[in-house]
Parts: C-alpha cells; structure tokens; sequence
C-alpha cells in the first residue's frame, strides 16, 4: 500500500529506496560534514516541468532584520538541473547555514503539524547551546557553534505571532543571566506544549472518518457528514454545561457517567488551543452565527486547498492569495489534519502488516522443519491453511505511540534469514498473500491483457475502505490463533469506550482471554489495565465477575505473570478516588493471594492490604481488606511475619466501625488462629498475649476502667476457643486412635455454640463432621476416666489458663454490667465448646474452692470478700447456666440463695447478687427460677434474708410478665410488707413503686396503691421517719413515668401531706433529711404536666410547705422555691390559655434567669446526696 503524501516530495533515504526506478539525489548525512548542498546540481529541473509547488511565508523575517523568500531562494538554486525533486532537508540546512532561524522555526512547525518531523531541525531547535550568548572571547575555530552560530534568544515560542521583535536588540548581550534561566524555562514550556498538541492530534487521528468517505460527503452536500472525535467532545461539554446551568443535575450526572473519558470541568480538555464556543442558548439566538475571537486565528504558512487535489498528488500551481479570509485558513487547517488523520492511519496498516508478516514468519519456522533458504515453501491444507513466507528479512519494529514492539526472530530463525533491502518487505508480503489465496481458494481468471495499474485503477472504484484503522482490521481476516489474539489486542481498547457501562461486564470473557494469549507484553498491560478501569464504579456483582476473571487469568498464566502483570493494576489503584475501585483492589489481594508467589505474598501484598487498612476511610473498604488479610495469614509461611499478624489484628479490632470488627472475628482471627496453630503458638504465644494486656488494661484502669478496650482483647480470646479446643484434641493421647466410621452416632445439634462464620465450626476446622464426632467421643471417655495425664494442651488450659482467667474476673468492677455480661459470655461458650464433663471436673471445681459457700463461713469475720465482687455473677451466669437440665438448674438455684443467704447475714453489699439478678433477668427463660429463689428468701426465717428478698423484687419486675408479676411477685411482697419486722416492710417500698410504674393492669395498680395508702395513713406508721424517706425517694423515682391519674391522685397529695408534716417537725435532723428528699421528689416531678386542678389544690401548698423549711435551712434554695411558687401562680391566674397550654411544665416556666443561674451554679456543685445536702443545710442555718 502506496503511502500518502501530500507534499509530494522525499524527506529520507528510506522513501528514496521504496521508488527505485525514480532517480534521487540524496543530500549526505548532516553528521558528514557541513550541511550544504550535495554536487550534481540537485535542485535542477527538466525542461518541461513545472516548479515544485512548496509554499513558505515570505513576510518572516530573521531578528537581524533581513527577510528572504524561501520559494525564491528555493527557485534560484534549481537553475540549471534536471531533477524533479527536492528534499526538504536541503532547505532545511540552507535556512540555518544562512542564519534564517525564524523561517526555519516557521518550516520545523508546519512540518510538526503534518506530522513529518525532520531530524535535523528538530535537534537543532531542541538543543539550548545553539541559542547562548557567546559573552568575552571569540570562539575557538574547532567550537562548534551550530549551524546558525550564537542567536540572542527570544522570549518565546510558544506561537510565532506572541513574538515581539521590538523588544530584542542585537545588543542583548547586556541582558542579565536572570533573564537568561527565566528564558529557557519558557521554552522548555513551549517544547511541552508541542508535545501535548502531537499527541493531542495522534489520538484525535485514530477516529477520523477516511478518506473516501469525507470525498463522497463533500461531493453530495446533502449528507450529513459523521461527528468528529472534537466536535463530539465540544458539543458534549456544552450539553453538560447547559444542563448543570438549568438544575437537570441528575441528567448531567448520568451524561457524565456515560462519558467517563471525557473531563466537563476543564474546557482544554476538549482540544489544546481550541477556543470556547457561546453556552448553546446563545448559538441558538444567534441561529448558528459563529462569533470571532482573535483565538480563531491561524497561522496558516502552506496555502493549498487539498480538497480540490486529485489522488496524492498537490496541485502544483501556486498560490496567488496569500491573505486568506479567517474562514479559509480555518478550512486549510482543518484539511492539513485530515492529510495528517490520512498518514496516520497509514502507517497503521503497515504496522500492522509488519505485525502480520512477523508473526507468520514465526509460525512457519516452526511448523516447517529444514526448508531451503531461497525456495517458497508452501502449507498443507491440513496446517489450518497458516501463509507461506519467501524468506524474509527480520523487519524492524515501528512504534508510532500506539503500537509496540515486535517480538523478534528466535536465533534458529535468523540464521534462515538472509539480509535484504528495505523495499523488499512489500514484494514479499504480495508474495505471500497471493502465494496463500492460490492455496485457499483458485479464482477464475480472465483472458485479458489489460496491465495490472489500470486493474489497480479500475478496481479502486469499488469503494472499499481500507486506509483508516478499521478499515484495515476489516480487510484482513485472522488465520491464526496468534493473528487473532493481535486483531483483539488492537481492537478491543475502541471497543470498549462504545460500550454502555451497565453492559461492560459482557466484555470481561474477551478482555482477559486477549491478555492471557497475547504475545505482546505492553499490550496485555493495556488489556488489563482497561479491565481494571472497565467500569466506573462497579457494583457487587461487577466486581464479583471482575474477580472472576483474574482468578482465571492467574490460574492460567501462573505467579510469575501474576505478579508482573495483575499486581501492578491493584497498586496503581490502591488511592483511586471512587470506593469501590478500591474495594475491587481489597478484594482482588485477597482473591490472588493462593496464586501469588509466597514471597509476594508476605511481603508486597502484606503491606498494601496494610496500608489500605491505615489509610482508608470507606468502612466498605477497610472490611473487604481485613477479609483479604485472613485469606492472606491462610496461605502465609514465614513464621517472621507473625508479630505483623498480631499487630494487624489489634489495629483492626480497634477500628471504629462495626462490620470491620465482625469481619475480624468472622475471617481473620480464625485464619491468624490456624497459622498459629501450625506454629505451636497459639497456647503459648497468642492467647497469653492477650491476658497479658488485660491485665495490664485492669492494672492501669484502677481509677476508670477502659471498658472498650477490655472488650475488644475479650473478644479476640472468645473467638479463640474454638481453635484452642482443637488444638486440646489434635494432640490428644488418643488421636492417633480416632477413625471415622458409620456407626458413630452424629454430633447434637447444641453440643456447640453456634459459630460467628463457617471458620469457627469445629467441623470446618477439624476437618469433616465424623472425624470431629469420633474425637469427641474419644473425649469425653478420656477425661471421665482415664484422666489428663500426659495430655499438656489441656493441662495447660486447666493449670494455667483457667486460674488466670478466674483471678482477672475477681478485679473486674462488679458494677460494671457491659464487663460482667462479657466474662459471662465467654465463660459460657468456653464451657459449653469444652464440654460438659469438663465444666463439672475442671472448671466448677476451681470456682467453688475460692467461693466457700459453706454454713461455716457465713460469719462476716471469715472474709467472704470474694462473694462481693464479679465472680459470683460471672459464676451463676457464665458457668452454671451453661447447661440447661433439671441438676443445672437445681445447681444454681441452690447456689444463688447460698448466696443471698450468705451475704445478709453477712451485711455484706448486695452488688454481686443485684448483678446476678440482672443478668439472668435479661433472659425469660430465668425469670420463674428466679422467683424460686426469692420465695426461698421471702420465706426464711431471718429478717435480713427476708430485706435482702425485698429488694431484689425491684430488679425483677421490670422483666417480668405482668401474668407473673400477678400471681407471683404481687402475692410475696403483700407478704412481705406484713412482715413482722419493719424493715422487711419498709424494703417492699421500692418493688411496688416499680410495679406501679411498669404494670398496666388496673387491679394491680389499685391492690398496690392500696398498700401504699395504708404504709401513708396507718397510724402505726406516722413516726416511721425511714418509712417516709423511701416513700418520698421512691414517688420521686416513679413519678415522671407512672401513670398521669396515679400521680395526680395519688403521689401529688401524700407528697403535700408530708411536707405539711414536715413543717411541725421537732427532731432537726429528720426535718432537713425529709426536706431533702422532698426537694428531690419536687425537681423530677416538675417535668410533668400537670392540670391546674392539682396543680392549686397540691402542688403549689406542697412548694409553699418546701418553701417554709428551706427559709430556715437555706436561704439560696428559697429563692429558687419563690421563683418556682411565682411562676406557678402565674400560671394560675392565667385562664385565657388553651386546653393544650393548660397544663404546665414547671421546668420550662423558670424564667427568672437570675435566680435560675445561681441556682443551676449552685447545683452544680451539690451531689444528690443526702449528707452532702444536709451538711450544705446545717451550714446556712
């Protein structure tokens, strides 16, 4: 195929020798001497041909001032010769030896544009030490100054209209050197630039509508002519600009999306140097007027309209108008870059042809074992009909920006090779192709004479296209497995932009069979690069079949490929903006991992999961590394990697977000767990790790334990039982005996806890179901009767394990519920994973030995310590409870009324027991053996078990059914507040109030507000100074959330009846203990609503009673009481207010700032204690 080209002249020797019956005269090389004109007359014409056409501007001119028309020039030296043809190197080199630097910058850029860059004017622009300043001494005869010898530099070149000449003297040897560095960093910029607008231009070229085709259009006006690449992109950033200006955000998101290639926030990203057109309302008014700006204008220095030249051939009249209208430079310029597009596609083909022959060369050497150096070896039609070759030469590679280099000829192969001239690539592949059709397929020929241009010619008219890139691909069809893996690799990066991005995922099979097969490493890079951009922001299912695709790719190519190829793509999108590109590239370590090679593994990918786990801020992400991390510590193998597994799993514990952590126990710490295993040390290294920091997080939290770090290292050891227990029976004494067989009976369902993921299964990590019930059986028959002897996993988890275990749970806070129901739950499922022969023999026992829980030691001088502190719940709710049946609950029921039993006769405090309480009440299932447990307090003969009783009913009843609380708590306490002893009944208080708040059931409520009734009215009760406090506290507690007509009638009178009484109170002390509860009581009731019925009839007298005792007792609280009474009866006399607004919030009428702020200061600096208030009192007395 002919090359095209618009200038019609030669500029290498290589073109002279592709013509060889056209005679050249070729100029030497520049490296040979001086560059000037060779001998013979080159420039020299025949007779009767016409001058070649080679337009330059003539109106540049040298900064010495002299001007000199290059076609002039061109034409005087031509006098004389015979030769058609001059190389425009000649000009080149004449232009610099006469020092014409302008023009010659001029021709060096025309000639960028057209995309035939010549060598010599580009290392001579390229290279600063031909535009120095020579300052001081001549130069010596043998420095070589360039051929244009010492320039003063310009400012610029950016554009030769932006030059100045006005301001350059030939004087400018006085500039400073300041200037000097200023100007070459600008034309450093300029080079940049030029690049930036080739490439620009390359890219552009790739889909450019061909040649034919732009001739059919121009010729029948009435066809609309296909979009260009920049029209397309210009009309784009303005569809999406006038759609972000009139608020259609979501359609300029999904415009957006749908031109992912393309950037609408930056104007030059359409095109370098291209002007920005009118928003797309103004184009419409303007009905499609174009407005001028002086960033239209082009330099335009060739003056031919290519669109009226015939074939490839340049009119050689010359042009007689030199000044065009903006319009027609805009049109010669956009026909330069079409004649650009043209030679462009071009040298594609013959690249690709090259290409071709290459690898038809490699197939044949291998399929043909001795031929001949010189004979046309022809294929048999049984070899998939694969071209023959005529002995080719070993082409060179071309790259042109797009395609890369050839693999060349194995050395077998070129010692068949045997060396020719350039031009005979051509021939040869005639050749072959015609020496392949004979083999395919034999046409019919006709009887004709006719020479074979004007068949050429003649065939021309047939329209096809095959000079633009896929016209080339469409000619030629694949007949290899290699030629289609190259016809892929070519095609599939213009494929894949034209593809909608809902759709992409179809083209996963085809991008990564082309990568895997492709012989062209720097092609299969691009393969996977455009896979791993293939799709935005792929969602699960995207990225599931992305993941998909690269475990194939690595199963089929192996580690090494792996590592060079698909490595690379997660690293360079290990920062990527979107999320869910970098969750693909969490995911896609961890998918890799098994076909990495192990020094990879535990090293790069170790560091980036590592990295990522630091860095990212997606929760999303964070979680698909941990997960990858787990698969990662499951095919690790350097045991010095382990302290960077430890750390690892501390870090993301301690991540902030939930599903991180649950992807922590769920797939890390058992993957980290299993290594560990392997390594011995998940007994002796891992799990003493982690007691070791629990007991120093207790040792420095003795004034504020850390509770979310204790339950984050608990947490880690939860998740390590099951590991442990398969550790314990894994070196077994009787392991090497456990043989899976059919008549073992299957594992119960309950037997386990159930696992937080598959990895937790004993099953999984053992190996199958009927090996781990084989062991299991061997298990349990090992430890009830043959004992742990010898058997140092077990011993080590009942010597040393369970003992420190059982010492750290005695300095927890036994107040702390979130601590108490964490040792609970790993105590359970450590029992309940152990078994239940080892619970009753190896753990009850410990426990009960430093309880004592015998009738000897219920004196309080014996040192019952331990029952106070969270042994005892963790004990009764952590191991008793494992295990459900009749003797269990028996078990426990006797141990929690020991006890209750113990720490009342005791008077020990009751924060063991309450927390016991609570933590079984959290479950229904508890509830009736709980109630057992107070029946057996309720009925006991000593009075402070019966008090211990009462108290205890407050934290049931909030749990409870209220079907229960009817037939089972109601009936004890009435019990109980008949109790002989006092305080028996004055405990019962706090139970019905609870009651009185939780239950809805009228009849309840009425048996209970009678009781309350008679412990207020009973004159037995008048002086019972106790009595009265824990009703008070207990109206103050229950009051904001009982009910609104039990609190009205009920809690609101009695509260005014005791604080009259408290007025004529004699003894001082009791008087300021009940003004203090009263207060108490009045502050939380004042949030309620309250009618104004109630509010005159009980609350205001009853502030009045407050008001009166704090006058005495407390000046500062009597201002807040007045302002409180004031407001109130504002509020009062106030009857023009709605039904709504009736009734008041006493807390929000406390407008008297003054008097609020010293309250609130005051306050602040009080405790709800009653010695404190009471000690405040006495001191303003």
């Amino acid at each position: 195929m002919a090359s095209v080209n618009p200038f019609d002249v030669s500029d290498s020797d290589e073109e002279a020798e592709r013509r060889p019956n056209e005679t050249v005269d070729t100029e030497r090389s520049p490296s040979e001497g001086a560059p000037g004109p060779p001998p013979g007359n080159a420039f020299s014409l025949p007779a009767d041909a016409e001058p070649p056409t080679l337009l330059l501007s003539s109106n540049r001119t040298s900064p010495s001032g002299e001007g000199m028309s290059v076609s002039a020039a061109a034409t005087s030296t031509m006098a004389g010769g015979v030769e058609t043809r001059v190389s425009v190197d000649v000009i080149a080199a004449q232009l610099l030896r006469d020092q014409y630097i302008l023009t010659a910058l001029e021709f060096h850029t025309e000639l960028l544009e057209a995309g035939r860059e010549l060598p010599r004017l580009r290392d001579y622009f390229s290279n600063p030490g031909n535009f120095e300043r020579q300052s001081g001494t001549p130069p010596a005869k043998d420095q070589v100054l360039g051929p244009g010898g010492p320039l003063n530099r310009a400012g610029s070149i950016s554009t030769l209209d932006s030059l100045d000449f006005a301001r350059y003297s030939d004087d400018g040897n006085r500039e400073s050197d300041e200037r000097v560095a200023v100007l070459e960093f600008e034309l450093r910029k300029a080079k940049e630039t030029i690049q930036a607008l080739r490439a620009n231009l390359t890219q552009a070229a790739e889909s450019e509508v061909a040649s034919q085709e732009r001739k059919n259009f121009k010729s029948s006006p009435e066809i609309q002519e296909p979009i260009r690449p920049l029209e397309k992109r210009a009309l784009n950033f303005l569809v999406n600009e006038y759609l972000l200006k009139n608020e259609y955000k979501l359609s300029s998101i999904t415009f957006s999306d749908e031109n992912d290639d393309q950037d609408f926030e930056l104007w030059d990203d359409v095109g370098l140097n291209i002007p920005k057109p009118p928003d797309l309302l103004q184009l419409y008014r303007n009905g499609g007027s174009t407005l001028s700006s002086p960033t239209d204008k082009v330099d335009a220095s060739v003056g031919v309209a290519f669109g009226d030249l015939p074939g490839n051939f340049v009119s050689r009249e010359p042009q007689k108008k030199p000044d065009l209208s903006q319009q027609q430079q805009s049109e010669v310029v956009q026909e330069l870059e079409y004649q650009l597009n043209l030679l462009n596609s071009e040298k594609q083909s013959l690249a690709e042809q090259i290409k071709k022959l290459q690898s038809e060369i490699q197939i044949l050497k291998k399929s043909v074992s001795s031929p001949p150096p010189a004979t046309l070896e022809l294929c048999s039609s049984s070899s998939s009909s694969k071209p023959c070759s005529t002995n080719p030469p070993s082409v060179p590679s071309l790259d042109n920006g797009q395609y890369l280099d050839i693999r060349g000829v194995s050395e077998a192969g070129n010692d068949l090779v045997s060396t020719s001239t350039q031009n005979t690539s051509q021939s040869q592949q005639q050749t072959c192709n015609k020496t392949t059709s004979q083999q395919r397929v034999q046409f019919d020929q006709p009887n004709r004479k006719l020479s074979p241009a004007f068949q050429q010619a003649l065939l021309s008219f047939c329209r096809m296209c095959s000079e633009s890139r896929l016209g080339a691909e469409v000619s030629r069809i694949a007949d290899s497995e290699e030629s289609v893996m190259l016809m892929l690799g070519r095609c599939l990066p213009h494929i894949v932009p034209n593809v909608l991005l809902a759709k992409r995922e179809e083209l996963i099979p085809l991008i990564l069979c082309t990568a895997c097969l492709h012989p062209e490493p720097k092609e299969r890079d691009q393969l996977l690069h455009i896979l791993f951009n293939l799709i935005k922001r792929p969602d699960d299912e995207q990225r599931q079949m992305i993941l998909t695709g690269c475990v194939a790719f690595a199963r089929h190519v192996g580690p090494t490929r792996v590592e060079a190829e698909l490595l690379p793509q997660c690293w360079e999108q290990i920062n990527h903006k979107y999320p869910e590109r970098r969750l693909l590239v969490a995911e896609a370590c961890g998918a890799l991992a098994p076909y990495l090679p192990k020094e990879i593994r535990s090293s790069l990918v170790l560091s980036m999961l590592q990295q990522m786990l630091t860095e990212d801020k997606a929760d999303m992400v964070r979680e698909a590394v941990v997960k990858s991390l787990g698969i990662i510590m499951g095919y690790i193998d350097d045991s010095d990697k382990y302290a960077q597994g430890f750390e690892l799993m501390l870090l993301s514990l301690g991540d902030p977000s939930e599903r991180v952590v649950n992807a922590v126990h769920q797939v890390f710490i058992p993957a980290f767990a299993a290594w560990t295993t392997e390594l011995g040390t998940l007994h002796t290294a891992l799990i003493p790790s982690l007691l070791a920091r629990i007991e120093k997080l207790l040792t420095q939290g003795e004034h504020g334990l850390d509770e979310h770090k204790l339950h984050v290292f608990l947490s880690a050891l939860q998740s390590l039982i099951p590991p442990l227990f398969a550790v314990v029976l894994q070196n077994a004494p009787f392991t090497s005996r456990a043989k899976p067989h059919e008549d073992i009976p299957a594992i119960e369902v309950t037997r386990f806890p159930r696992p937080a993921s598959p990895l937790q299964d004993m099953a999984i990590i053992i190996g199958n179901r009927e090996l781990l019930s084989s062991l299991l059986l061997l298990y349990d028959h090992q430890l009830e009767h043959e004992g742990t002897t010898g058997w140092e996993s077990l011993l080590w988890v009942v010597n040393q394990l369970l003992p420190q275990l059982i010492e750290i749970v005695s300095r927890i806070n036994v107040t702390s519920s979130t601590c108490v129901h964490e040792f609970s739950r790993f105590f359970w499922r450590f029992c309940r994973t152990f078994g239940k022969i080892f619970t009753n023999t190896k753990v009850k026992p410990q426990f009960q030995e430093i309880l004592r829980l015998s009738e000897e030691n219920v004196d309080a001088s014996a040192g019952n310590g331990i029952l106070t502190k969270a042994t005892v719940p963790i004990y009764a709710t952590g191991v008793l409870t494992c295990y459900n049946q009749e003797e269990d609950r028996k078990l426990l029921v006797g141990f929690l009324e020991d006890v209750m039993t113990t720490l009342s006769l005791s008077h020990a405090p009751l924060d063991s027991l309450k927390a016991s309480f609570v933590e079984l009440g959290a479950n229904p299932v508890y509830h009736e053996l709980l109630l057992t447990v107070l029946w057996y307090g309720v009925v006991h003969t000593s009075a402070l078990v019966r008090c211990t009783a009462a108290r205890m009913f407050e934290l049931l009843v909030k749990g409870v059914n209220e079907t229960l609380v009817a037939q089972r708590v109601v009936p004890a306490l009435i019990t109980l507040s008949s109790d002989p002893e006092i305080s028996v009944r004055i405990a019962t208080i706090p139970a019905f109030g609870t009651i009185m708040e939780t239950v809805t059931q009228k009849e309840l409520l009425e048996r209970v507000k009678m009781q309350l009734a008679s412990f207020l009215e009973d004159p037995q009760y008048q002086d019972q100074h106790s009595l009265h406090m824990e009703i008070i506290r207990t109206f103050g507690r229950v009051g904001p959330n009982a009910e609104p007509r039990f609190r009205d009638d009920f809690v609101l009178p009695h509260l005014h009846k005791l604080a009259l009484a408290n007025n004529s109170q004699s003894v001082e002390s009791k008087r300021i203990d009940i003004a203090i509860h009263l207060f108490e009581a009045y502050s939380a009731l004042s949030c309620c609503f309250i009618s104004e019925e109630v509010m005159v009839n009980h609350f205001l007298p009853g502030l009045r009673c407050l008001h009166a005792d704090m006058e005495q007792l407390s000046p500062e609280h009597e201002v807040i009481l007045g302002s409180m009474i004031k407001e109130c009866e504002i509020k009062v006399e106030n009857r023009g207010i709605s039904d709504a607004q009736g009734s008041i919030s006493i807390a929000s009428s406390l407008v008297g700032e003054d008097a609020k702020t010293k309250f609130l200061s005051k306050m602040g600096q009080l405790t709800t204690s009653g010695a404190m208030l009471a000690n405040v009192f006495q001191r303003k007395k």
